[in-house]
């Protein structure tokens, strides 16, 4: 089961919260299935209903990652004003096989926060725990 500790939680939502009205993304680290760091990147496309990383800063997490003998483990984004599932984009964009998509949703008073693997087009609720 996927753990994540509860400060990456509350970064993943002020976050989110902080780049109302558009999108927020980043890139969520650990080892062996625990996330333990978040990463904000800018949203290129300064959009409520779609995000592009910015290259440099994902190329630059990415080494950052490595350098901290870390694990990326896991992407997250945001949905301003949808529910916390995969959209159509969401699901046509996920490239990578082996990696975890998380998504916010702020539509409702009490932020939702959810996990899913994406391979192929099919879309899977991946379960955690927080820690």
């Amino acid at each position: 089961m996927l753990r994540i500790i509860q400060e990456v939680i509350k970064d993943i939502i002020r976050i989110s919260q902080e780049e109302l009205p558009n999108e927020a993304c980043g890139y969520l680290a650990g080892k062996d299935g625990t996330i333990t760091h978040c990463y904000p990147l800018t949203n290129v496309d300064q959009s409520p209903e779609h995000f592009s990383f910015d290259p440099q800063e994902q190329f630059s997490v990415l080494k950052e990652v490595r350098e901290n003998d870390l694990e990326l483990i896991a992407n997250f984004h945001s949905h301003p004003a949808s529910p916390a599932r995969p959209s159509q984009e969401d699901i046509r964009l996920a490239f990578d096989p082996n990696i975890i998509y998380g998504i916010v949703s702020l539509q409702e008073q009490t932020e939702v926060l959810k996990f899913f693997s994406i391979v192929k087009n099919e879309v899977n609720p991946i379960a955690y725990s927080v820690i």
